[in-house]
């Protein structure tokens, strides 16, 4: 069975920073991209952050680039996201997934998401 865990979401103020984690189980780890989404009530999931199987490449999304930085340990089957300089409008949930291919063609499965609220 597939599971993907997220932690570390929480409030934080405007401007600080949290880390994010992504358990992967049930998964040949290292054989797929994972990505980092986030989606707020009514808007679309969107992209944020995606890294390649090997921890080699990254791409980012306009708006997180320079402040956030994705990882992957595969020896723990973990992949983080380190979110610095955080703003109102990131809050969100969210979400870690597997992608296969890169660029990735194919996002398959996710996790149930982490809160990040962003107060001012």
């Amino acid at each position: 069975q597939v599971q993907l865990m997220e932690s570390g979401g929480n409030l934080v103020q405007a401007g600080g920073s949290l880390r994010l984690a992504c358990e992967v189980s049930g998964l040949a780890f290292s054989e797929h991209a994972m990505g980092w989404f986030r989606q707020t009530p009514g808007a679309p999931r969107v992209l944020v952050a995606a890294i390649d199987r090997r921890g080699v490449q990254a791409t980012y999304a306009t708006f997180v680039r320079g402040r956030f930085a994705i990882s992957r340990d595969n020896v723990l089957n973990m992949v983080y996201l380190q979110m610095n300089g955080l703003r109102l409008d990131d809050t969100a949930v969210y979400q870690c997934s597997a992608g296969v291919g890169w660029p990735v063609m194919v996002w398959g499965y996710e996790g149930q998401g982490t809160q990040v609220t962003v107060s001012s």
